[in-house]
């Protein structure tokens, strides 16, 4: 009999592990929960008492379950199935029947959106500027587009990380890793703007972070969302439009400006090139604009 208990403490201990020995953030150990729940679920209707006692049958079993779910979200549940297997048999327990395996799972090829120039001004200027959290707006959205701040970095932000002499921040991304990041003149201008005339007006007392609430809070990454949606709708733009889309845009910018990949790679924070070099294939459909206004024999 499947004993949900057992299940859960394993779950639990592996959880553990990730927030205190590999540095997850909050995000990324909520998403292996709820995946790990998922599954904990099926494990407890099939009556299979614990992860150890998987079948390479139950793995092509619980696999099947999942075909009706998008190639994106099967990939990231089998992922943390195998995340979880592959830390109990390092611990010396686990299943004897081989991990399963996520590389058969293809996903479609997706580029990032990027906003054009004219619909990115729109953008910046619908919040009202005559209120505080106007100016506290129209400055999350600078920084982010400014610097390609993920969105949990931007309304994380300390203070004390932001250094407006030298036009720089430095910020604490994912893994813990800490990197060095330049600050444009409008985005610096913009900062300066509402550090002067916005945040003192909506603190009430001393807080860490550069971005702050309406109540003088912490900024949540939903608010931001919202608050990005909300601008895109007044700007009268179609597409949905989040704060991802302006470090998209930051990044594809950049490329176009003849920034060095290797250098993006460094300011958005990305482990691998390979995650930074999606955003040159952005330029494809402009490459054959070009060649066919161009050539000869077009």
């Amino acid at each position: 009999m499947a004993t949900p208990d057992a299940l859960t403490l394993a779950v639990e201990e592996f959880l553990d592990a990730l927030r205190h020995d590999r540095g997850a953030s909050v995000h990324t150990v909520a998403a292996y929960q709820n995946d790990l729940r998922q599954f904990q679920a099926w494990l407890v209707v099939q009556g299979i008492a614990g992860w150890d006692d998987l079948s390479a049958v139950n793995l092509s079993e619980l696999t099947a379950s999942l075909v009706n779910l998008a190639p994106a979200t099967r990939r990231r549940r089998m992922s943390s199935l195998r995340a979880l297997l592959k830390f109990r048999k390092r611990r010396g327990q686990g299943t004897a029947a081989d991990l399963p395996r996520v590389g058969g799972i293809r996903l479609p090829a997706r580029l990032p959106k990027a906003l054009d120039r004219e619909v990115l001004e729109r953008l910046l200027d619908a919040p009202d500027l005559a209120t505080p959290s106007g100016l506290r707006d129209r400055a999350m959205m600078e920084l982010i587009y400014g610097t390609g701040l993920r969105v949990s970095e931007a309304v994380g932000l300390p203070l004390a990380q932001l250094d407006l002499d030298s036009a720089a921040l430095t910020v604490t991304g994912k893994r813990e890793k800490t990197r060095w990041v330049p600050i444009p003149a409008q985005t610096l201008a913009w900062l300066e703007r509402y550090l002067d005339a916005g945040r003192p007006r909506l603190v009430r007392r001393p807080r860490a972070e550069v971005l702050v609430s309406d109540r003088g809070l912490a900024l949540r990454r939903t608010t931001a969302y919202q608050r990005l949606q909300h601008y895109a709708r007044k700007a009268g733009i179609e597409s949905a439009v989040g704060p991802h889309i302006l470090r998209h845009t930051y990044a594809v910018h950049l490329l176009k400006g003849g920034a060095d990949l290797r250098a993006v790679q460094e300011l958005l924070g990305h482990e691998s090139i390979a995650t930074t070099q999606i955003y040159t294939q952005l330029d494809l459909d402009e490459v054959e604009r070009r060649y066919r206004n161009a050539h000869p024999r077009r």
